[in-house]
């Protein structure tokens, strides 16, 4: 089963876990089943049906923007990173 490494600014919604399994053929499918069983995750990862602008999504290591985003598939034994995006810095 895929799992998904939450990112510290998220683990609240995940009661403080690190990572989460969820079941799913594609990146979309398994992020849906997340935020169902971490009704908080929703709102923080989706903007309707596409994932937020400011939340980098990676399957393996692999961007998903440079795959097939949501329609990304994934392997039982893929992990779905969120990352949120960070921005900034001294000029």
């Amino acid at each position: 089963m895929p799992t998904v490494r939450i990112p510290s600014v998220l683990r609240k919604h995940t009661d403080g876990a690190t990572k989460v399994a969820a079941d799913g053929a594609t990146v979309g499918e398994v992020l849906r089943a997340v935020a169902t069983e971490h009704p908080g995750l929703a709102e923080q990862l989706f903007d309707g049906e596409a994932v937020r602008g400011f939340i980098n999504v990676y399957v393996d290591d692999e961007d998903i923007r440079y795959v097939s985003g949501l329609d990304t598939p994934v392997e039982g034994d893929s992990e779905v990173a969120l990352m949120p995006a960070v921005a900034g810095g001294a000029a």
